[in-house]
């Protein structure tokens, strides 16, 4: 067993793990954190992605303890405090951006790092970032459509 401490949506967390386990395992068995999701437990499907320190990470994909020291944030912290939506939250509420919502975490989280990255992406650069998030409802336009009326830009153009 290992202990590992690190902030998790803004609060100091510790625990004790084995090596083995997973981040996406600790924060949802350790922590409650439910709302990262498994799908595939191979990196591919994007369910899973949090940011780890600032930079979108697919957490089936390390160690709890690579994270020891980590700023982690979880689709839990993107809202308010008082529940308010994110941007991105809303924006993918008013583009119907999510049918059945298993991949809707992982894809705002994806959603919140690439704007970090790229505020004002074009849609053919919203795709191609979103190439390592798996849905299989949607067909993707909605969900490109709300990223981009979350960059501010006019949804018009967007997925036509």
């Amino acid at each position: 067993m290992t202990k590992v401490s690190m902030r998790v949506n803004g609060r100091p967390v510790s625990a004790e793990v084995e090596g083995r386990t997973l981040l996406v395992q600790f924060l949802r068995e350790g922590l409650g954190l439910t709302g990262t999701h498994v799908g595939c437990d191979t990196a591919q499907c994007g369910a899973c992605v949090v940011h780890v320190d600032g930079r979108a990470t697919k957490a089936c994909n390390v160690f709890a303890m690579d994270c020891d020291g980590a700023e982690v944030a979880t689709i839990e912290g993107m809202a308010a405090p008082d529940g308010t939506l994110s941007p991105i939250q809303q924006a993918f509420q008013d583009h119907h951006g999510l049918q059945c919502g298993f991949c809707t975490p992982g894809m705002v989280m994806s959603a919140a790092a690439l704007l970090d990255e790229n505020p004002r992406p074009t849609e053919a650069e919203v795709r191609e970032y979103l190439e390592g998030n798996i849905c299989r409802c949607t067909g993707y336009h909605n969900i490109v459509k709300a990223i981009l009326a979350a960059s501010g830009q006019p949804v018009a153009v967007a997925a036509e």
